[in-house]
């Protein structure tokens, strides 16, 4: 019984050193025997809670753990006896709403192969945690913590690591898609961060990770994780057709060179931005006295000036690519009556635009 008193005391400075800047150095092996020793407690508890005497005999040491730690950790909760039964559970909430954690643990967290050596019930409670927003915390919490610019590498790698995120969710390997579980991890992060520049930034690179994405496998664990990879592209690109202003901001905000590399790397992005871009078009107006084409009815646009220079880097990507967009502002035109009068039709004086040397 000395043995099983000391081990939950020191199960219990474990779950309170998991809420200090000490996680920062943690790795694999430090998060592995963490969550062993949350078993082993839960073990404890499963085995004793109906036996009077050993239970009298822990919530006493209890107490006397609780008395200690509260003197050195402060804002430090008082643990139960009850609270054994869940000692998996306190661990990962510990952690996902810890800012300290680094990136890689929170991977790990989400990695059904990795944590504990008992990955299906670790990943259950992070599959929870997801849905009361535990997991938009600690995300939002390295976001606000390290995002300045994008782009940059402190967005890069909170992009990597919510990509990750989303292919462990959305893995064929996995068993079952949580779609819906990868739904809600976008949507509060949005919530929470809201939309600005580096969030839409953190979007850009999270999708743009798969281009930089170059590590080497087997042929079998290649395939595999293309699938995968490509489950969690179209599951970001159908997400911001579902939050279109988010879209839209992105398109209107992030440099155009990458708005070209994502070009290049999705069908479903070319045709949604190309779209965006006809809609921008379509939202400017002709104004007489300036004698220019301005956005007078509507904030979410961009400028002739912007919306040229948008087109002119279509134009550039390649060749295939500057005869669909030639040949789709010339219908364009001759739908708004083939005009080559200024003024007259948007399409008509943005081809003449395109077509200065």
């Amino acid at each position: 019984m000395e043995a099983v008193v000391k081990n939950l005391e020191r199960t219990m400075e474990l779950l309170a050193v998991s809420q200090t800047e000490t996680v920062q150095r943690w790795d694999k092996q430090t998060l592995d025997r963490a969550f062993q020793w949350t078993q082993y407690c839960e073990h404890v508890y499963t085995r004793f809670h109906a036996n009077p005497t050993v239970r009298d005999i822990l919530e006493k040491q209890l107490q006397v753990t609780n008395e200690s730690l509260r003197t050195t950790f402060q804002g430090y909760t008082d643990f139960t006896f009850s609270d054994l039964s869940q000692c998996q559970h306190l661990l990962l909430v510990g952690l996902l709403n810890n800012a300290a954690v680094p990136s890689s643990v929170i991977k790990l967290l989400f990695d059904t192969r990795t944590v504990g050596g008992k990955s299906k019930d670790a990943t259950g409670h992070c599959t929870e945690l997801i849905e009361v927003k535990s997991a938009r915390k600690v995300l939002s919490a390295i976001y606000l913590k390290r995002s300045t610019s994008f782009p940059g590498p402190d967005v890069d790698v909170i992009g990597m690591t919510l990509m990750e995120i989303l292919d462990t969710l959305l893995s064929p390997a996995s068993g079952v898609s949580k779609v819906g579980l990868a739904e809600k991890l976008l949507d509060n992060i949005l919530q929470t961060c809201g939309e600005n520049e580096i969030f839409s930034g953190v979007v850009a690179a999270a999708l743009l990770s798969r281009k930089h994405n170059k590590t080497a496998t087997t042929a079998a664990a290649t395939t595999t994780k293309m699938v995968s990879e490509g489950v969690s592209l179209d599951f970001i690109l159908v997400w911001l057709q579902q939050h279109y202003s988010l879209l839209q901001h992105m398109c209107s905000t992030l440099p155009i060179g990458l708005l070209m590399d994502l070009y290049q790397q999705s069908v479903r992005f070319r045709v949604t931005y190309r779209d965006m871009l006809k809609q921008w078009g379509s939202q400017l107006e002709y104004d007489m006295g300036e004698g220019e084409w301005v956005q007078m009815y509507t904030t979410d646009g961009v400028s002739f000036k912007t919306l040229s220079d948008h087109y002119r880097s279509l134009l550039g990507a390649c060749p295939s690519t500057k005869e669909d967009v030639e040949r789709e502002l010339t219908e364009l035109k001759v739908a708004d009556g083939d005009f080559d009068v200024g003024g007259l039709s948007v399409w008509g004086d943005l081809l003449s635009e395109l077509n200065k040397v």
